[in-house]
């Protein structure tokens, strides 16, 4: 056998609707081939259910192409290509099926026993056949499970022996020729377990015994079946005749009783007369023993089941006790709100959770404290002595529910307390209860609806190292698009300033006698950026400019050099930050701290176009980590938004440690014409640009003609000769 003879046959593309069509309308026999491929230790009612779940989901999930060069058709390949593709599927899953489960290997879905089609109370099986069904049936599970299908499909299907092996290579079988010859086996002791019947009958007993049932059903000649190994013309197969020198079908007349030797090419007498081909078991395949769409039925273990039963309702019912147990009040969840149930009982931890133990700091203490920051801020509010709400806000802390919204900046640690935490805040705030903690590391903020504790939040921010001003704040409420702050106690005043209107005088902001500020519009729940609202505070030692970024503790607003910046409220400040307030968002819940604004540097336009400057804003965190870098510039007219030149994260560039910066833009003249304008900090001693742009400047500011989409590199050269690459 050649090793072209086991490519899959050619059967063409086949559309979903096809394979379907072949599916239903040869349904019985495609599970009846399922039902004999399959190892019958599954047992007669898991090999019904299986057979039909294999059948079922052989239906391909879209079109399945063809080869893409066709091959000579053969006579084989009359047969319908949406059946071809269901039957080889079948026979690849019930292959599948039939492989014992290794101890390692990953099973296949065809192994498990099958979801689809499920049958409770009742077991499921063909009828019973006879002594000669029962004998094929043990015979056949004595075979392996490519064995079986070669004999499946030589039998039932009328393969020949060249399409048998095709279609097993098709289906993953790793040596179809080992199966076929399982399969010849199999016809060779059924064609003896035949001839023994007209041998008696010669003897005066009856010939046609019960081993005459064994003699095919299909007297029509397979489809494309060809000589193979022991079945040529002169092995005994052919269908001879009476003149013939090696015996033919054999008469009455024939001295031989119409029996020929077996492979002298004998024919077969009373058994055989009149049908041509080998002795296959074909008309005991298409009988009821093997067709799993006629089926009896009979109950189950009646008395197993009862048993089951009772085992069940028992185990529901200690279910729902246990439920009911912790649904009580106590320990379980009715005490805790929204929190999961205690995992561990630590004395220490329940120390930390014991609404009692809670700090607070007497309204007095902050005036006379050496420190200015959360920790000296007194516990404020109408609910500061409700302790079950306490009790509910420090178990949330402790354990979320998974009904609980929780939120944290990056970096900040969202796990229990490590010890009584300090109680900042505790009331009614927009329809909703609010509790704010410190515990020295961070603020949480935990909120219920005044209905109860269903839909609570959880919110985490990082606030180590506050000094006065970044504890001058904190988020209490958000709602409706709005926010509210919770000022510290040394706060004298109030307003809202629009950073995006300079010119425009702050309007006051009112608070209440705990110090909560009236709702105000923020520019973290704003979609577009038509105004940009910033919380003003002056405390003892001047004005500060605080905005809300979306976290708990609003951010800083700085203006000036790295090593001395200062409070974004004077005349200048405003006016950059006017221009640049709308790139903020780029840093929004990104656990700010500060933002400082510089201008790094004042240059020339081409043709006469004014002067363009360059800011670089940089956004330093809580955490000491992940800082971003913004480099804008401004055109001339006050009106431009700046144009962001280049961004940065995690970089030390425009901070403390490292002031210098150095970025450029593509700038269109307004004669049209196209320039690379770069600029640097006053450390810069020459730029340089290459690639599609080139040109060199000496000094920290570059203008060089280009095209419209001009792409160049950009460097520059330090005071001590260091190369320095645009901030990216």
């Amino acid at each position: 056998m050649s090793t072209q003879d086991l490519v899959p046959s050619p059967v063409g593309p086949v559309d979903v609707e096809q394979a379907e069509a072949a599916l239903v309308e040869r349904y019985p026999r495609l599970v009846r081939i399922a039902y004999l491929v399959l190892p019958p230790s599954l047992g007669r009612n898991r090999r019904v259910l299986t057979a039909h779940a294999l059948v079922q989901r052989s239906l391909p999930r879209r079109r399945v192409p063809g080869p893409s060069v066709p091959e000579p058709r053969r006579a084989e390949d009359a047969v319908d290509p949406g059946y071809a593709y269901v039957r080889g599927e079948v026979l690849r899953q019930a292959l599948v099926a039939g492989l014992p489960l290794r101890r390692f290997a990953l099973p296949r879905r065809a192994q498990f026993p099958p979801l689809l089609p499920h049958v409770w109370g009742l077991r499921l099986f063909p009828r019973v056949g006879g002594a000669d069904e029962l004998a094929l049936d043990q015979q056949l599970s004595r075979l392996s499970g490519p064995g079986r299908a070669a004999y499946v499909l030589r039998g039932l299907e009328r393969q020949g022996d060249p399409e048998v092996l095709r279609v097993l290579a098709a289906a993953g079988v790793d040596d179809p020729a080992s199966a076929l010859a399982e399969a010849d086996a199999l016809d060779t002791l059924t064609a003896l377990t035949a001839l023994a019947g007209p041998a008696a009958g010669a003897d005066g007993g009856s010939a046609a015994g019960p081993a005459s049932r064994f003699v095919p059903g299909g007297s029509g000649e397979r489809v494309g079946e060809q000589a193979g190994p022991g079945r040529g013309r002169g092995s005994g197969h052919g269908p001879g005749t009476a003149d013939s020198p090696t015996g033919g079908p054999g008469t009455a007349d024939s001295p031989t009783g119409g029996i020929g030797p077996l492979g002298t090419g004998g024919g077969y007498g009373p058994l055989g007369a009149g049908r041509a081909g080998r002795v296959s078991g074909a008309a005991l395949l298409e009988s009821a023993e093997f067709d799993p769409c006629a089926l009896q039925a009979r109950p189950t273990d009646l008395m197993r089941r009862r048993q089951h039963g009772r085992a069940a309702a028992v185990a529901v019912a200690a279910l729902a006790v246990c439920g009911m147990l912790l649904g009580l009040p106590g320990d379980g969840w009715g005490r805790n709100g929204a929190a999961a149930p205690s995992y561990a009982r630590n004395p220490a931890a329940e120390a930390a959770l014991d609404p009692g133990a809670v700090k607070r700091v007497p309204p007095g203490a902050w005036p006379g404290s050496t420190r200015q920051d959360f920790s000296v801020w007194p516990a404020r509010g109408g609910l500061t002595g409700d302790g079950a709400l306490l009790r509910r806000a420090l178990a949330v802390w402790a354990r979320p529910g998974l009904s609980v919204r929780s939120s944290a900046t990056p970096g900040t640690p969202v796990g229990p307390p490590m010890g009584p935490p300090q109680l900042l805040f505790a009331g009614v705030v927009d329809g909703a209860r609010v509790v704010l903690f410190h515990d020295g590391l961070r603020v949480v903020r935990y909120a219920e609806p005044t209905g109860g504790a269903a839909g609570a939040a959880l919110d985490f921010a990082r606030t180590d190292g506050a000094d006065t001003v970044g504890s001058a704040a904190l988020v209490v409420s958000r709602a409706s698009g709005n926010v509210r702050y919770l000022t510290a106690p040394w706060v004298r005043e109030a307003a809202v300033r629009d950073l995006l209107a300079p010119a425009k005088e702050p309007w006051p902001l009112a608070r209440d006698a705990y110090g909560v500020t009236e709702p105000l519009p923020s520019p973290a729940e704003a979609k577009g950026c038509a105004r940009w609202n910033t919380l003003q505070v002056r405390d003892g030692s001047g004005l500060r400019l605080l905005t809300d970024l979306g976290e708990l503790a609003p951010a800083r607003l700085l203006w000036g050099s790295p090593a001395a910046p200062v409070d974004a409220t004077g005349h200048e400040a405003r006016e950059a930050w006017a221009r640049a307030a709308c790139r903020l968002t780029a840093v929004r819940a990104h656990g700010v701290r500060s933002v400082n604004a510089w201008r790094f540097a004042r240059q020339q336009l081409p043709e006469g176009a004014g002067h363009g400057t360059w800011l670089c804003t940089r956004a330093e965190t809580w955490r000491g980590t992940g800082g971003r870098v913004l480099a804008q510039f401004l055109v001339p007219s006050s009106k431009v938004p700046a144009a962001l030149a280049a961004r940065s994260e995690g970089s030390p560039a425009c901070g403390v440690r490292d002031p210098r910066v150095l970025a450029g833009v593509l700038w269109q003249a307004p004669s049209g014409g196209w320039y690379v304008l770069a600029a640097g900090s006053p450390e810069f001693t020459a730029l340089e640009v290459s690639g599609g742009v080139r040109g060199r400047s000496h000094g920290p500011v570059l203008a060089v003609r280009a095209k419209a989409g001009a792409r160049a590199d950009l460097d520059g050269t330090l005071e001590d000769g260091t190369r320095r690459r645009a901030l990216r």
